[in-house]
């Protein structure tokens, strides 16, 4: 009490709709029967649970504030057909649904018209909404690294042949299971790449803060951004301007936001120092300022080198982001 004022509850709610994070993030096998009704049964008590430390938090320190933190991608139509947008507004919609229920305090009413398109029943008990909608969170915290496009077509054709498709690494695409939520990362042409095939687009991360902003009108925090991929260690060191330039970039997108009104009131980097990527199980995916001596299968003196990005990132924190040379 006092000591910490900011709190957050759970990190990704709403990533166990994506495939293959219901395990991580519910406690739900990806391969279980009726996948998207457990899901968002599961989804139900998060909400409630949230809203209970909410109360809670506020009983003890009236003064602390807690916010809820969701996985954004900005969504690109893949042509200018009319349905292709309609597709990315369907995504937006879907994955809204977590910071509208948390910061509006309500369910919206698509999704109780999807629920009724899929099949889905949801059990509550009598109090559960009026539990939600009294413990609205304060502000709203997001995890962005990239941008994604979408298409009606590349969607159907999935659909047709095959009702769960697993990430292919050379074009990106994914499929959320049993329509899940629809989407596919197919390469956008305008954007570099980084060695694992995410997008590099910093001026999506400008759009993102504009949306949410704009939607919300609550205060925002980017909880996670940075770039995973492979460093070389050399004498010590490791001359990762790559990183720099993808963070440089990145800052300067919040800058942007902010001056065109934005209330923006914080960012963490992911992460500061070198671990096991939790998305797909890799030490060699870094995204560190500080380089640690391990390998994928365990090997390494866990000895620590600051790299090149270190130094840096120290200037920008020193300036308060107005030194990015």
């Amino acid at each position: 009490k006092g000591i910490v004022k900011y709190w957050l509850t759970f990190n990704e709610i709403g990533n166990n709709l994506n495939k293959p994070m219901q395990w991580v993030t519910a406690g739900i096998r990806s391969d279980a029967d009726h996948l998207e009704q457990r899901c968002y049964q599961a989804s139900h008590h998060q909400f409630l649970a949230s809203a209970l430390a909410t109360k809670m938090l506020k009983d003890i320190d009236p003064d602390a504030k807690i916010g809820s933190v969701i996985e954004y991608k900005t969504i690109y139509p893949m042509s200018c057909d009319p349905k292709d947008s309609l597709v990315v507004q369907r995504l937006k919609q879907l994955s809204l649904f977590f910071p509208d229920v948390q910061v509006r305090g309500e369910y919206p009413r698509f999704i109780w018209e999807y629920f009724a398109e899929k099949g889905i029943v949801l059990e509550f008990e009598e109090n559960d909404f009026e539990i939600i909608r009294k413990n609205t969170v304060d502000f709203l915290g997001f995890t962005y690294y990239r941008s994604r496009i979408a298409s009606k077509d590349y969607i159907e054709s999935v659909q047709k042949d095959t009702k769960d498709v697993d990430v292919d690494q050379k074009d990106g695409k994914k499929f959320k299971g049993d329509n899940i939520l629809l989407s596919q990362g197919k390469t956008n042409p305008f954007l570099e790449v980084t060695s694992s095939g995410w997008s590099i687009d910093p001026d999506g991360l400008y759009l993102a803060l504009q949306d949410l902003y704009q939607r919300y009108n609550i205060p925002l925090f980017v909880v996670e951004n940075g770039l995973g991929t492979v460093d070389k260690l050399v004498n010590g060191t490791v001359e990762d301007d790559y990183r720099i330039d993808y963070l440089a970039k990145h800052i300067t997108a919040m800058k942007r936001a902010i001056c065109d009104g934005v209330d923006l009131f914080g960012y963490t980097m992911w992460g500061p120092i070198d671990l096991v990527s939790e998305g797909t199980g890799q030490m060699s995916k870094r995204y560190g300022f500080i380089y640690v001596d391990r390998n994928d299968i365990g090997e390494g003196t866990l000895r620590r080198y600051k790299k090149k990005s270190f130094y840096w990132y120290k200037k920008v924190i020193a300036s308060n982001g107005e030194n990015l040379a």
